[in-house]
């Protein structure tokens, strides 16, 4: 699986954009912040990718951010939420916007995004409150890492199983332990010892 994408953007649609590698384009679907965080066309882009597999089809979703493609996957793994409903949820709320609203169990928050009625909106609360961690803004949880090392060592945590709240809160001991220049790897080895005690 495509982990990150580097390329020019070529071009973009309403829900895609086509992102040139070394003259192989490959069509990504995305999120309104995410088309728009890509900037104009012919920019230099890097993309979190994540790779949906059916009987028919493979598609490429790409996120402008790791955080964005977790809670992707989070928002995903819930029944009932496709790749478009989870993409129009992330188009109008941002990770953190996301986070908040399962921690506070705000349903008419998530019931915002087109084909997101009521029920469905609680069903995802519900079932997102446990896999989220259940963090609590405002000074009871870690902020995740916005992008960096830091950033990619919590969504490696995230793949292994970890709750975004452990993933969040090792990293961020691992970072504060080793400083701003750690690499990805020393970040990821430093957060599992820390994660295990």
């Amino acid at each position: 699986m495509i982990a990150h994408l580097k390329g020019r953007l070529a071009a973009t649609g309403v829900d895609h954009a086509v992102i040139d590698v070394n003259g192989v384009g490959y069509l990504v679907g995305a999120s309104a912040r995410t088309l728009d965080a890509l900037g104009p066309i012919d920019n230099l882009v890097t993309i979190h990718t994540e790779m949906l597999v059916s009987e028919d089809s493979l598609r490429l979703m790409g996120f402008a951010s790791a955080a964005e493609r977790d809670w992707f996957r989070l928002l995903t793994s819930v029944q009932g939420v496709g790749a478009k409903v989870a993409l129009a949820i992330l188009s109008i709320l941002s990770p953190e916007e996301v986070q908040t609203a399962v921690a506070r169990a705000d349903s008419a928050m998530i019931a915002r995004a087109n084909g997101v009625g009521p029920k469905l909106a609680q069903r995802i609360v519900n079932e997102l409150k446990d896999k989220a961690g259940g963090v609590a803004l405002g000074g009871a949880g870690v902020a995740a890492p916005k992008d960096g090392a830091a950033a990619d060592a919590v969504s490696a945590l995230l793949n292994l199983g970890f709750k975004p709240a452990e993933a969040s809160s090792a990293v961020a001991a691992a970072n504060d332990e080793l400083g701003a220049a750690a690499t990805l790897d020393a970040l990821v080895r430093l957060a599992l010892r820390k994660a295990a005690k």
